[in-house]
């Protein structure tokens, strides 16, 4: 913890217990993509006594500092990931909103093309790509329809 704490320190915000275990918990949880309720319940289910007004407290000077990256996928609630510095694209199921991570140096080639033919020089960019994933593709729920 004296890692995490000095980390923060660094960048200029106070090592408070709940700040240490949000951070934590990005860095331990299976899930990379975490809105402030899942957040709040995986702090619950482990006894943690930190409301969600500070969790989204948190979420937000996490942000600012850059720790964490929020997006606004297609649930309309944000979802925050580690900052770990590699870019990568999402694809979002939208039955049970799975986020997949991918990165495809083609595409990113393309993007880039496309913007020099139009003069426009890309600063930095946001892939998200909408669908079903594997597994509720498989299931027996009516299809999606947009």
């Amino acid at each position: 913890m004296m890692n995490k704490a000095s980390h923060l320190k660094d960048i200029g915000l106070k090592a408070t217990g709940p700040r240490l275990r949000i951070m934590e918990l990005f860095e331990n949880s299976k899930d990379r993509h975490l809105s402030a309720e899942d957040v709040y319940k995986k702090l619950i289910a482990e006894d943690a006594d930190i409301g969600l007004a500070t969790i989204y407290r948190v979420l937000t000077q996490f942000e600012q500092a850059g720790i964490l990256i929020r997006h606004h996928f297609e649930s309309g609630k944000a979802v925050y990931e580690l900052n770990e510095g590699g870019h990568h694209d999402h694809m979002v199921c939208y039955r049970c909103g799975k986020v997949t991570e991918f990165f495809d140096p083609k595409i990113e080639e393309l993007q880039n093309q496309i913007a020099a033919q139009h003069g426009f020089s890309i600063q930095d960019h946001s892939l998200y790509l909408y669908g079903e994933c594997a597994d509720c593709s498989k299931s027996e729920r009516k299809p999606f329809r947009r």
